[in-house]
């Protein structure tokens, strides 16, 4: 049985949707939604006044396949906001801009290189030091593994890779019990 629009943006959001990550991403298959770019749409003017943004970064050509970040805007612009970050990205080929900008340049390059870009971490609320260790390591070397692989303090990347476990686990058990998407967001 196919998965619905909804039940994956759960299962794979849950922490954005609480409201303790500022950003998540998940692929949905043509056949999860009959029209994923409406749906998607439908979603982001839901979710709007509750402080999140859903936005498609890639739509393949071939399959119909999306990937679809869900993010909340304020805790976003902050990050790529921050001086470090930009001069990361600035590295990784960036043009500065606002986070829409910035966004728009990331789905450039998911939809156009054959790497995929890593700095996509720092899009999804990654530390700064776990995006440029994954690189320079090249998945390697890691202290914790996770919701990412984290290169710095393990106890600490446990503890909110545990959080983050635990939430999506109570969100996907109060969803499936019947209670609507909407109430399990957390307003920012």
């Amino acid at each position: 049985m196919e998965r619905s629009f909804e039940s994956l943006m759960v299962e794979q959001c849950a922490p954005t949707l609480a409201g303790i990550k500022p950003a998540s991403l998940f692929r949905c298959s043509r056949r999860s939604a009959e029209n994923i770019r409406q749906t998607a749409e439908n979603w982001d003017h839901a979710l709007e006044c509750l402080g999140l943004r859903i936005r498609i970064l890639k739509e393949c050509p071939h399959t119909g396949d999306c990937m679809i970040y869900i993010y909340r805007p304020d805790w976003v612009g902050r990050l790529l906001s921050d001086e470090e970050s930009l001069c990361f990205l600035d590295r990784c080929g960036y043009q500065r801009g606002t986070a829409e900008f910035l966004l728009d340049q990331l789905s450039k390059r998911l939809c156009l290189e054959q790497d995929y870009p890593h700095e996509i971490g720092l899009f999804l609320g990654y530390p700064l030091s776990d995006v440029i260790g994954f690189i320079e390591n090249k998945g390697w070397n890691y202290t914790c593994c996770g919701c990412w692989k984290s290169y710095g303090d393990p106890e600490k990347a446990k503890a909110y890779f545990d959080l983050c476990r635990r939430c999506t686990s109570r969100y996907c058990e109060l969803y499936t019990n019947g209670a609507p998407l909407l109430k399990l967001v957390v307003a920012a």
